[in-house]
């Protein structure tokens, strides 16, 4: 008798469990939504557009939470004077912003008249507060710069051993085997991220920091005139920003065609298939070239993407996001 209770309760949960709803049994299945990426953005917005397309792409994608931003190079109080106009148009004043080393800069500021618009306030100091947040969140912080290293550079001399526990630090800079003349028989050339500090990218390069890199070999994407005009008449606070910015640097550089050298590195972050890595033995001569070597590997550098993948994820992500800022930004602006 209790060998036949047994098979039918055993029956009877048979039956409940195949007339579970498919939804409980997906959900039951489905693996955790793994925790947002902490990452530090170190740019020198302003001068070329990408870092603001770069910075766009940030605000558009919940797989990362921004710890913070670090202007860097030129006037970088001007640029963390735009940054804060950017987040608080976007709704995401609560992001810090952090003011890196003043330099001499021969590169135009191209999107100044924007920035020079928003709010004059004070910053923290960039440095301080890379190394503050990495003492914070050990092992846990990646660090994307899409600048020229010099507060990388300080970083590192300041206390080398608080930023070797960084994460990963993710780099557009370099040019491996292709240059700005993407034709392979061209040869690569000194990238201006790297040239500019070329001793602060030498202490990057030696730090031990896991690096992944991406030259010019594979962040040559432009954005085409269909896709601009998706994104300039999307009406959104975003995308709005992004057309001014973007009106202002055409005028000054005389160019129509950006290209999105910046935004790579941040959708590696968020999509690493995007951009696959090689490991590389990577140093920095005298003129600033990206010199590979048949040594130990120092990098993980991207040297192809597929340009058609990236844009239509990162189309796809800036069309759907709906950032917006609050009554008290839209009063100051």
């Amino acid at each position: 008798m209790a060998s036949k209770r047994l098979a039918l309760v055993v029956c009877i949960s048979c039956v409940c469990f195949w007339l579970l709803p498919s939804e409980t049994l997906i959900a039951q299945t489905k693996p955790p939504v793994p925790a947002p990426e902490k990452v530090i953005i170190d740019t020198d917005i302003g001068d070329d557009v990408d870092d603001a397309f770069a910075v766009g792409l940030a605000f558009a994608s919940n797989e990362v939470k921004i710890i913070g931003f670090t202007s860097a190079w030129g006037d970088t109080p001007l640029r963390s004077q735009m940054l804060d106009r950017l987040l608080c148009a976007t709704g995401r004043s609560d992001i810090p912003v952090a003011t890196g080393i003043i330099t001499e800069s021969k590169t135009s500021f191209s999107q100044s008249a924007w920035a020079k618009a928003g709010i004059e306030r004070q910053h923290p100091d960039a440095v301080t507060f890379l190394l503050d947040q990495v003492k914070k969140n050990p092992g846990q912080i990646t660090l994307v710069s899409i600048a020229p290293l010099t507060n990388i550079g300080a970083a590192i001399d300041q206390d080398a051993q608080t930023f070797s526990k960084l994460k990963r630090v993710v780099v557009m800079g370099g040019s491996i085997r292709k240059g700005y003349d993407t034709r392979a028989s061209a040869g690569p050339d000194p990238q201006y991220n790297i040239y500019s500090d070329i001793s602060a990218a030498r202490k990057l390069f030696l730090s031990g920091v896991p690096i992944y890199l991406m030259p010019l070999d594979s962040t040559i994407i432009p954005l085409g005139e269909v896709m601009r005009e998706q994104l300039f008449t999307a009406s959104t606070p975003l995308t709005d920003a992004l057309t001014l910015l973007y009106q202002q640097w055409s005028q000054s550089y005389r160019l129509v065609t950006p290209t999105l050298f910046d935004a790579v590195p941040v959708a590696y972050v968020i999509r690493p298939e995007l951009c696959p890595t090689t490991p590389l033995f990577i140093s920095v001569d005298n003129k600033g070239y990206t010199r590979e070597a048949s040594r130990p590997a120092n990098v993980q550098a991207c040297l192809r993407s597929d340009t058609q993948q990236f844009l239509q994820f990162y189309m796809s992500r800036l069309l759907t996001q709906r950032p917006a800022g609050t009554e008290e930004c839209r009063r100051k602006y």
